[in-house]
């Protein structure tokens, strides 16, 4: 923001309002802050897909950076792991490995940027026809039940075979995390999701069934083992994976252009109107190119952090530029990286518990929030045929090529509701 704009408005309920700066320690501190409220999540996607933690934390930093810079350092919002994408990236992970996904994540920047310029020229009321909330909320529905038996085989099986073990440990560390979610209060009220980790680890350290060696291995500082394309594999291109991956581009831009009205709201703002959604998409677009450059997954903006910014009021960009710095600095810490990747999978079954259920009711909110009729048979039609086919997994399989089942319905139900006319001959 010019300066003759920020003496001609600033936000009366704002603590700092986005362009002040605060004192140092404020700003380590509340950077820090934001720093743990994203932490939990950002570093889970990579555990559950296979990727270092701590190339995730990098990319995130470092695209977070990229984002503030593309929006002109207007819009305080933090760039983390992506969930939408874990069911597909699990299934390439095991076919093809990173360079699949890195050809995916890439493409879904591609897919961000492409949007953005066509939301430049000619606006963005196209998007909001092609993807209502008859489309969107099931496809998040979606990615949360998708999950579900993948999260209990986390949390109930040990090298195929049942562990009751296993089971307490991941009921424990849910329970745990529900609790912090319901009764903290302040700071530890925002993290929950990484407390309720700590905890189920140290759970599973008295159970036995964490091993440190790798930790105790692990330098103190250590360069990221990034994966650099043409450096560390063999370029080789994975159309399958780049097909899978680019379609879901289209239901994070929707959480995307969610996150950008709740901070409308929060700010007193219009970031659609400046610096424009042309912006955020290319600054989102551009944190998923980086990551894809350096091992890391898609990334997307983060509610946790909005979270952060609408209880302490404290609205400032550096705020998120200092997570973000932290971030890079905290993946630079060898011991960190092999601490996290020791956390047993009763543990993060546990949280996913938890973590993908609140995806699944996040899409219902979507339909009630928006009064969605299901009496209209078109909204059941379109409804069900994303539900069974996408919470199914059934993968459409062509000419050497796999398409997910969440690839399937996102294309499937953008045709449907363009498709089917807005009410049945018979009703």
């Amino acid at each position: 923001m010019a300066k003759d704009q920020q003496e001609r408005y600033r936000n009366p309920d704002a603590v700092l309002d986005i362009w002040e700066r605060p004192s140092f320690g404020q700003w380590v501190g509340l950077s820090i802050q934001h720093l743990f409220s994203m932490f939990g999540s950002t570093v889970l996607v990579p555990i559950l897909v296979g990727l270092n933690p701590g190339i995730a934390l990098f990319s995130s930093g470092v695209g977070t950076l990229m984002y503030i810079l593309i929006t002109k350092g207007k819009i305080p919002a933090y760039m983390g792991s992506s969930f939408s994408f874990i069911v597909v990236m699990q299934s390439l992970m095991k076919a093809a490995g990173y360079p699949s996904i890195a050809q995916g994540t890439l493409a879904v920047g591609i897919v961000y940027l492409i949007v953005s310029v066509i939301v430049g020229l000619i606006g963005s009321d196209w998007i909001d026809k092609a993807l209502p909330p008859i489309v969107v909320g099931p496809i998040i529905m979606v990615i949360g039940l998708s999950l579900a038996s993948t999260t209990a085989s986390d949390a109930t099986l040990v090298n195929g075979k049942y562990s009751i073990t296993s089971f307490c440990i991941a009921i424990a560390t849910l329970l745990i995390t529900v609790f912090f979610n319901m009764f903290l209060k302040g700071f530890l009220g925002l993290i929950p999701i990484l407390l309720g980790i700590v905890c189920g680890y140290i759970i599973a350290v008295f159970a036995g069934v964490v091993d440190f060696t790798s930790v105790l291995h692990a330098a103190w500082f250590q360069v990221p083992a990034f994966q650099i394309p043409g450096v560390t594999y063999k370029l080789t291109w994975h159309i399958d994976a780049i097909l899978s991956m680019a379609p879901i581009a289209f239901v994070t831009m929707t959480e995307h252009m969610g996150h950008i009205m709740v901070l409308n709201k929060l700010t007193h703002r219009n970031f659609f109107k400046d610096p424009g959604l042309n912006h955020t998409l290319a600054g989102d677009g551009t944190a998923s190119i980086i990551a894809s450059l350096v091992g890391g997954p898609p990334i997307t903006s983060y509610g946790e952090n909005i979270g952060v910014l609408a209880i302490t009021r404290v609205h400032s960009v550096y705020m998120l530029g200092g997570a973000a710095f932290f971030a890079v600095v905290f993946s630079f810490v060898g011991k960190l990286s092999a601490l996290i990747e020791s956390i047993p999978s009763p543990v993060i079954g546990g949280v996913s518990f938890l973590l993908f259920g609140v995806i699944a009711s996040s899409g219902m909110r979507v339909l009630v929030d928006n009064h969605v009729d299901f009496n209209e048979k078109r909204n059941l039609m379109i409804a069900a045929t994303i539900l069974v086919i996408g919470i199914g997994n059934a993968s459409l399989q062509f000419a050497g090529l796999t398409f997910s089942g969440l690839s399937v319905v996102t294309v499937l139900g953008i045709a449907m509701n363009l498709i089917l006319p807005r009410h049945a001959l018979n009703e």
